[in-house]
């Protein structure tokens, strides 16, 4: 079994546990964190022992999403009034983004061994893509999803209209705000909310019960619901999400996104109540109340 660094990988019973583990950074998803979940996720299934997978998170958060921190060689000067990052022609850029996320996602998708999804905390922006792309979701009752980088200029996901309809998906992802387990319970995007303390025993109580059921079997019935949705348009929905990734972020005007660009470089809380503050208070979830 490989070394992980950003990950946690193990064994338990008829599962395999992929736990992210950057819990200072609320498990932000890094390029180190991408590379080691796919080879955790050759490893599961590889192992017929391993009947499911588990994705979870460690400390209060799924996933905050993409890991906006410093990285060696990135740069964020832009260019106005488009906002392309200087050096990149506007080819450069959607060449950039094309299939970033979305093969990561529908890799995961694919699988043929079924991936529960026990979503502990915040599932925010790509951490809720990669929650809602889990073949079975359920969450703790503090789980909390939103896609609030929409307030800085991104991209949706077409999972949330999968999942969650058309009017759903459009009240919370042109807007990102928040929702709590229950609403997302309601809407679709998860299939139970249970005690937070027992969210890993239903997940691996689960796995146990799909190993009573021969590997073949499973398997085709996956793909049934897997590839069935892709033949019904998935995959290419999932592919537009990408391809619409680069005007997403950069079709702004420049009064806008400046600030935020800039407010980033500083301070990420000033980022954060920049673009978050005149959302104030959120709909649901523990921002929904003042704070004490």
């Amino acid at each position: 079994m490989a070394d992980y660094t950003e990950i946690l990988y193990e064994k338990r019973g008829a599962a395999g546990v992929i736990t992210l583990n950057r819990p200072q950074v609320m498990n932000a998803i890094s390029p180190t964190v991408q590379e080691e979940m796919s080879a955790a996720l050759d490893d599961a299934v590889a192992d017929p022992k391993v009947r499911a997978i588990i994705i979870t998170g460690a400390g209060r958060a799924f996933s905050a999403g993409m890991d906006q921190g410093p990285k060696p060689g990135r740069r964020r000067d832009l260019e106005w009034p488009y906002g392309v990052p200087t050096g990149q022609s506007a080819s450069d850029w959607i060449d950039s983004w094309r299939g970033r996320e979305g093969n990561h996602f529908l890799r995961l998708w694919e699988l043929d061994k079924p991936v529960i999804g026990a979503i502990n905390g915040w599932a925010m922006g790509a951490g809720s893509w990669l929650a809602l792309c889990t073949h079975i979701t359920i969450a703790s009752e503090h789980a909390v999803f939103a896609q609030p980088e929409v307030r800085h200029g991104s991209n949706t996901s077409f999972l949330w209209t999968m999942l969650a309809g058309v009017k759903n998906s459009l009240r919370y992802g042109l807007v990102g705000d928040h929702i709590d387990a229950q609403e997302a319970l309601r809407i679709g995007l998860v299939i139970k909310v249970v005690p937070h303390e027992r969210l890993l025993d239903e997940c691996l109580e689960l796995a146990e019960r799909i190993a009573l059921v021969p590997p073949e079997t499973v398997k085709i019935n996956l793909a049934i619901a897997t590839l069935g949705m892709e033949m019904m348009g998935l995959r290419d929905a999932l592919m537009l999400d990408s391809q619409l990734s680069a005007p997403a972020h950069v079709m702004l005007r420049e009064e806008h996104r400046r600030p935020l660009n800039e407010a980033r470089e500083k301070n990420i809380r000033e980022y954060l109540q920049l673009r978050d503050g005149p959302f104030q208070p959120e709909p649901f979830g523990p921002r929904s109340k003042p704070r004490q």
